[in-house]
């Protein structure tokens, strides 16, 4: 029963992403008039152009939340990759997301889910140990099925969890996202600490980007010396300019009346019963492959 669900969404994955990759390049070069593909500050450029981007908000964060539980609390790899595909789907078919940016926008934590359970994966022993095992000399560095199992299983939830969070963040504009957790009565500091600090880390990132730019136009990084010179001349000058920007930006939310309140133009988008229906049948056909494959 597994391994027939495996091979159905895989065979299914393969061809949303095939008929993606055929027929969305006339549709979608708009996409990437003025942004780097999986760069930070592009995130909520893709939320606003998603076609799923009408969508009420809260249902598509309480969606995303209740999948990322199911996730972590089933820790079943079956669900995972239906997880992973059923989010792909709304991203790149629902949302008219192409492919290559969205694997892009992946790229990042993929690494960082890799780094993170290669460790898992192996160990150290001074005797082979393990089906297996590699001789550096003063030790030996063996795993096992069983770890590379497990690591295997780790790496698809983890994946999954992130896969539902990308499809609220490339659907679901911030401050919609900030209203939500509002509604949620999220106490307002963190809230608004949460927009500002989300906010500037872009700002910052363009910054540095200009600066980058301006360095390697002016050959600051043609060999290793003059490349450690001018890493440390903007690192140095990325501290100015923060806190230059932050009092700037302070100044024009104050020119503004902030009062201590940041308030954001809501709009009024109903939830669909159909919408509700798909996701109650959803979660549940991930329960019962759950039951069928624990």
């Amino acid at each position: 029963m597994g391994k027939i669900i495996i091979i159905l969404c895989a065979i299914f994955l393969i061809v949303v992403v095939f008929f993606k990759w055929k027929h969305g390049d006339g549709k979608h070069h708009h996409h990437k008039s003025g942004h780097k593909h999986g760069e930070g500050f592009s995130i909520d450029f893709y939320a606003y152009t998603s076609k799923i981007r009408h969508w009420n908000a809260t249902f598509k964060v309480s969606l995303s939340a209740a999948i990322l539980i199911l996730c972590i609390a089933l820790e079943n790899p079956y669900v995972s990759v239906v997880v992973i595909i059923a989010m792909a789907y709304l991203t790149i078919v629902k949302g008219e997301l192409p492919v290559n940016e969205y694997l892009s926008i992946l790229a990042i934590p993929i690494v960082f889910i890799l780094l993170g359970t290669f460790t898992i994966a192996i160990d150290f022993s001074k005797q082979p140990m393990g089906q297996y095992n590699l001789n550096l000399g003063f030790c030996y560095v063996f795993t096992s099925q069983a770890k590379i199992k497990e690591v295997v299983f780790l790496i698809l939830k983890v994946f999954a969890a992130i896969s539902s969070l990308q499809m609220m963040t490339l659907s679901t504009p911030s401050s919609e996202i900030i209203y939500v957790l509002r509604a949620a009565h999220v106490p307002k500091l963190i809230v608004e600490l949460m927009n500002l600090i989300y906010r500037y880390i872009f700002i910052l990132m363009d910054v540095y980007s200009k600066m980058k730019n301006s360095a390697e136009s002016r050959q600051g990084y043609c060999d290793f010396k003059t490349s450690c010179y001018t890493f440390g001349s903007i690192a140095s000058n990325m501290l100015v300019i923060s806190l230059k920007k932050a009092n700037t930006y302070y100044d024009a939310m104050e020119a503004r009346c902030y009062d201590g309140d940041l308030i954001f133009l809501e709009e009024d988008k109903k939830v669909e019963t159909i919408q509700i229906a798909y996701a109650v049948a959803f979660i549940i056909f991930l329960i019962l492959i759950w039951g069928f494959t624990r």
